[in-house]
């Protein structure tokens, strides 16, 4: 269920801001992003998993507030990042 670390290497890269960056509000969001789908098809088969599910939901509510923080300071970030990880359908 948690990501590998090459997933998690080429998440950072793709998102980081520099080469040095690992921890930016995109960064988090993008691996946060990750680790929610994994555990949704997770669920898909583990139907009674409730310990995982409440991990989920602090994970998507981390996800949230780290997006609302990015779009009150980054607007334009904010709008790239939405896009590229398919969020708000």
């Amino acid at each position: 269920m948690a990501l590998l670390k090459d997933e998690k290497a080429n998440l950072v890269k793709k998102f980081q801001k520099d080469e040095n960056d690992t921890g930016s509000s995109e960064v988090q969001i993008a691996l946060l992003t990750e680790n929610i789908n994994k555990l949704q098809s997770h669920f898909k088969t583990h139907k009674k998993d409730h310990h995982s599910r409440t991990g989920l939901i602090r994970m998507v509510n981390l996800r949230r507030k780290l997006l609302a923080y990015l779009k009150r300071t980054n607007p334009e970030s904010y709008k790239k990042i939405i896009t590229d990880l398919n969020l708000r359908g």
